[in-house]
This record gives C-alpha cells, structure tokens and sequence, in this order.
C-alpha cells in the first residue's frame, strides 16, 4: 500500500472507533481551499473536528506531536469555514480533537487543542 492508502486505512479505523464511542460521524475528509479536517462529527451536543494521525513507531516522533501549530491553525480555518457553508449557529459549542494511532494503539485526545487564531 502507498502512503496515501495507510492513511485512508486509519482514518476508516478512526472512524469506526469514535462511532463505537457515540461520536455521530457527518463528515469525512471535508476539503476546502483553506485545507482539510479528517474526521466531522458530533460528540455529547458538541461539534467536533478530528485530526487522524498514525505512525509505525517513535523513530519520527509520536502520532501526536505530528500535529503542528501549523496543522492547527488549518484545522481551524477549515472549521471556521464548515461552520460558514453549513450554517452552524455561533453558539453551537465546538473542539478539536485528534485520534493518535501508533504501534497499532488508538488514542483518542478529546480537547487536543484549542481555537487557533492568525
């Protein structure tokens, strides 16, 4: 499998571990020209954007340290962006999560970061 095909891989993992968890999933790789969330879904009332990351093992560090300042401002524009075309109320409660896999151990940090701004 190439790179792309492990990722996708995961990410169907990841999807069907956070739906196990009671996650309701609306999305899956919502693209847009400001970038791209993995995972769209809505968790206990709250609307939430997932960050799948995967490594093999540490030798390029861990799963969640792959998620840059960089990787999260884009996240944020993204979902600054799906809240505008969807219509999204304002006051609908929102969080970014990220979904670590690494060394075949899924990890889900709720919370993982917070909004972003430029």
């Amino acid at each position: 499998m190439n790179k792309k095909e492990v990722g996708a891989t995961w990410e169907k993992t990841a999807v069907e571990y956070l739906a196990a968890r009671g996650m309701q999933i609306l999305e899956c790789n919502f693209r847009c020209r400001q970038g791209e969330v993995d995972i769209i879904g809505m968790h206990a009332g709250v609307l939430v954007f997932v960050e799948v990351k995967y490594r093999t093992g540490t030798g390029m560090g861990s799963a969640l340290d792959a998620v840059t300042p960089v990787k999260m401002r884009k996240i944020c524009k993204v979902a600054m962006y799906y809240r505008y075309v969807k219509k999204v109320f304002q006051d609908m409660p929102i969080r970014y999560d990220v979904v670590a896999i690494q060394n075949g151990e899924i990890h889900w940090v709720k919370n993982a970061f917070l909004h972003q701004y430029d």
